[in-house]
């Protein structure tokens, strides 16, 4: 009875660590970016480092942080979207398909976010059109957290379970 009340353990402390840690540094680089450069140099940083890690992780990390066992080809995408359409998804313990493709797009979004920022840390590229890519792939970058954040309280709407409170605790409900 015990174990239903807290539910099954999904999101491993690394993951979860590094899930709110990319929040954080995405939002001190974003307010970081006017005049305070040695913050959102930093800030850029770190979010490299976490990416990195968090990429890494994908491939050693326990079960459900693994994306082998979330990533999904376009076949299984498109299934679970049309089963979203007509509001019979089903419920996954781990990310759902379209998590899965938010999850890579964010993890190559911020990834290609910090590859131009270090571009431009260098002298000779600091007033080049990278600056501009990297304005863009921000931008991008916030459509996609943007986009995340409504997929999460979608999800938990239709499921009837907080994953915001999920991905604090690393516990979801038994399937």
């Amino acid at each position: 009875m015990a174990h239903e009340a807290r539910g099954v353990r999904v999101w491993d402390p690394l993951v979860r660590v590094v899930h709110w840690s990319l929040v954080a540094a995405f939002i001190a680089a974003w307010f970081s970016h006017g005049g305070y450069l040695r913050v959102h140099r930093a800030a850029g940083y770190a979010l490299l480092v976490l990416v990195v890690l968090r990429v890494a992780w994908g491939f050693v990390g326990t079960k459900h942080a693994r994306f082998s066992d979330f990533v999904a080809g376009p076949r299984k995408l498109r299934a679970y979207l049309a089963l979203l359409a007509r509001g019979c998804e089903p419920r996954y313990v781990g990310h759902n398909p379209a998590g899965a493709v938010m999850i890579v797009l964010l993890l190559l979004a911020m990834a290609a976010v910090c590859a131009t920022g270090i571009v431009l840390d260098t002298p000779r590229f600091r007033d080049s059109y990278f600056k501009e890519v990297h304005d863009l792939l921000t931008d991008a970058t916030l459509a996609c957290i943007a986009m995340h954040v409504l997929g999460v309280v979608f999800t938990s709407w239709r499921q009837r379970e907080n994953l915001v409170a999920a991905m604090i605790s690393g516990r979801k409900r038994d399937p």
